[in-house]
């Protein structure tokens, strides 16, 4: 018996990818279907495959002649194309195939992601639950949909209309052309000859869409019916065909476009948003190369290249284009490059000069690009900055610190925003100001613990120190299969950024190793311990605990513990805005332990702000927003932490650590993954409720004694470069004073 639909699979590499698309099939509530795996040039070995899976070679090569030698071998009444590296949800497949009865077009939903299956369901779940306004935007929607509907003639085909308005009318762009998410009526293809054109890489979806859309006579939208599209969130090793950089991309485009039109109507619809987008392309795209790219060829070779092409387009488009399109348009078929870039200028001018009105943040970043990059570098000044300019902390504090004291010929900067005096005449000024973006231009050197700003532009003769700021537990950057967090491109910033820096600390040979991973750094590593944690060793760290001691007002009965939990990538607010629960239970630990201790909770800085401890404020002081976690440390008789870098650093004074880990098989395998294995590696036991953690306090002692020898090994291993001097010897690293 024949299948219903035949699902085609183009694969090539990336076999974790294609495990996750096989498994979102294994899981789909439809089964009355076959699979056909397309191979292209495939070395490294293919993922277990269920029973029943066929696996075929393409007749040639790239994913157009794998989609044409899928539909060759389809045996089923509908198609379904799949990319390698995407997946469906369980009831996609079943919801098309009720809605078919047999039209030559079934089309659903396409939703983009970063994430996996797991976090992209959950992620779904949390928006639905917090969105208020779903009826508003369907009501919305159908005025756009009836909108368009009065603008057809009487006779129109509604469904094939209707059809043309969703893929190809509102897509963005002629990069954004899709065959996925859709049912095609195999016999329909067949009738009429559609199949891929195997000449284009990169935009061979439109010279099939095209023609579906132009030749369909039954077609039917199915809401909830959700292809996942997933983008790979690692572009420099993993990257998806689209992420792929290529010289050839532009004359590809232009090409599959005048194909696409040999195939079309050229009075018709289909054409129209065809034209539309090209040059919708030109207008909003290509000119910004023209007006920003350091490469000619966008003013001379593609800009003559797009001219007849354009020229070629519908007048009915051209008809439609508003004054300042329509200025830009007429430069280009004129070839007259200097009225386009006029045209551009008058353009975005208008935008900048309304954004500057509106929007400060974008004055600073034109003085920065505009006039402070022309001037020249100052050879003593120093920028310093910690946790995006939130304290003054951090190993730039120690460093600064030993340089103010012994080169005092060095002007140095603090980018800090909260008004805060730094010692030794640091001048300061507020991150995002005039001030801040000209000192990241014209100071010499550059010190941070976290990246600079995406729009920062090392220079030549500047020397950038990267310290980071923590031993990693965490997987990190490069080593992450999925980046959860709140920047889905922080891959791709993060490999750019990292090229600035001539210097990376690391406090230990596991972090050497690591950081050459997770970074990918190749450059010159300060292996000489962490500079904030000289101060673990000074020889008068008595009396600075009993200064910080008493500056807290700390009860000098009473023992203390530093509770430091991370931040969890999930728990996305806003773009770089996370959430935070604390899952201690603080009225559990205040009736177990108030007799002894008191808490000093301590959350990760992206958090601090959504702390609260109203009503417990005799057993727990809130010291989120003390600048220096390492003047803490001296002070804590236990840390109690979870995830967080902070035991790798605590440990250099050999005092009790906990581990709070309620979330630990979801952050192990779900969110980041661990670099050690800590069940078996970390200094201290894994406690799952604030029970076991305040059974764990009273009976310290036992967990010291049971604890001790792998205690001795954690230290040996991560705590063996720190020594009191690593602020001397990267300081005189950075200064060329070794």
């Amino acid at each position: 018996m024949k299948p219903k639909i035949s699902i085609v699979i183009p694969y090539s590499q990336y076999p974790n990818y294609l495990k996750e698309c096989l498994t979102s099939l294994n899981e789909s509530t439809y089964q009355d279907e076959e699979v056909l795996l397309v191979t292209d040039h495939v070395t490294e070995e293919l993922p277990a495959l269920r029973e029943g899976i066929k696996v075929i070679d393409s007749h040639g090569s790239g994913v157009a002649a794998a989609r044409n030698t899928g539909i060759e071998a389809a045996s089923g009444e509908y198609i379904y194309f799949m990319d390698a590296d995407d997946y469906v949800l369980n009831n996609t497949l079943e919801k098309l195939w009720q809605a078919a009865d047999g039209q030559d077009l079934v089309y659903g939903i396409v939703n983009n992601t970063w994430n996996n299956k797991a976090n992209f369901l959950e992620k779904k779940a949390k928006k639905e639950e917090e969105q208020e306004d779903i009826e508003e935007k369907e009501e919305r929607r159908q005025e756009r949909i009836a909108q368009y509907q009065s603008t057809l003639p009487e006779d129109a085909n509604l469904e094939q209309e209707m059809a043309i308005y969703f893929l190809l009318r509102n897509r963005k762009g002629i990069r954004n052309f899709t065959v996925l998410g859709n049912l095609y009526k195999k016999s329909f293809l067949d009738r009429y000859n559609i199949r891929f054109c195997e000449d284009f890489r990169y935009y061979s979806n439109m010279t099939f869409m095209c023609p579906v859309l132009e030749h369909v006579e039954s077609a039917v939208q199915v809401q909830d019916a959700i292809y996942v599209k997933r983008k790979h969130n690692d572009p420099i090793n993993y990257p998806a065909l689209r992420q792929e950089d290529s010289d050839d991309r532009f004359e590809e485009r232009l090409k599959a476009v005048a194909y696409t039109r040999t195939l079309l109507n050229p009075e018709g619809h289909v054409r129209y948003f065809l034209d539309m987008k090209l040059i919708h392309y030109f207008t909003n795209v290509m000119t910004k190369r023209i007006r920003r790219s350091e490469d000619d060829k966008w003013r001379n070779e593609y800009f003559n290249m797009l001219i007849p092409y354009v020229e070629d387009t519908q007048p009915a488009v051209l008809d439609a284009l508003g004054r300042q399109n329509t200025r830009l348009v007429r430069a280009l078929l004129k070839g007259d490059i200097n009225g386009v870039q006029k045209a551009i200028r008058w353009k975005f001018g208008k935008k900048k000069l309304k954004s500057m009105l509106h929007n400060r943040n974008t004055a600073y970043k034109l003085a920065y690009y505009h006039s402070y990059l022309k001037k020249d570098i100052q050879p003593k000044v120093i920028l310093f900055e910690t946790f995006m300019a939130k304290n003054y902390s951090d190993s730039p504090k120690y460093i600064f610190e030993y340089i103010a004291k012994n080169y005092p010929e060095y002007t140095c900067v603090w980018a800090i925003n909260d008004g805060y005096k730094v010692p030794y005449g640091a001048k300061t000024v507020r991150r995002f100001s005039f001030q801040y973006a000209y000192y990241l231009a014209v100071a010499k050197y550059l010190v941070f613990n976290v990246r600079p700003p995406l729009w920062y532009r090392k220079r030549e003769g500047q020397v950038f120190l990267e310290t980071w700021h923590g031993t990693p537990l965490k997987r990190l950057v490069f080593d992450q299969a999925e980046v959860t967090s709140a920047s889905p491109k922080y891959k791709q910033q993060f490999y750019k950024q990292r090229q600035d820096w001539d210097f990376l600390v690391s406090a230990n040979p596991f972090s050497t190793k690591t950081f050459r991973s997770c970074f990918m750094y190749e450059g010159r590593m300060l292996e000489y311990g962490y500079p904030r944690n000289d101060i673990l060793y000074a020889p008068n760290k008595e009396e600075i605990a009993a200064r910080i001691r008493k500056q807290l007002k700390i009860p000098a009965d009473k023992k203390t513990i530093l509770y430091a939990p991370t931040w969890r990538d999930d728990e996305v607010i806003a773009k770089g805005q996370y959430g935070f629960e604390l899952a201690l239970n603080l009225e559990t630990m205040r009736r177990e332990l108030s007799d002894d201790y008191v808490i000093l909770l301590r959350t990760h800085h992206y958090v601090a702000e959504h702390i609260d401890i109203t009503g417990y404020e005799d057993f727990v002081y809130n010291v989120c927003d003390y600048d220096d976690i390492s003047e803490l440390y001296l002070i804590s008789d236990i840390c109690i932490t979870d995830y967080s870098s902070v035991f790798f650093d605590y440990a250099n004074l050999k005092r009790p650590i906990l581990f709070y880990v309620y979330d630990f098989d979801k952050y192990k395998n779900q969110l980041r993954g661990f670099y050690i294995d800590m069940e078996t590696e970390v200094p201290g036991p894994l406690l799952y409720t604030t029970e076991e953690v305040a059974d764990a306090v009273k009976h310290i002692d036992e967990i010291n004694e049971q604890y001790h020898d792998r205690y001795e090994e954690f230290y040996n291993r991560f705590c063996c470069y720190d020594d009191g001097h690593a602020s001397e010897h990267v300081a005189k690293a950075l200064l060329g004073k070794e």
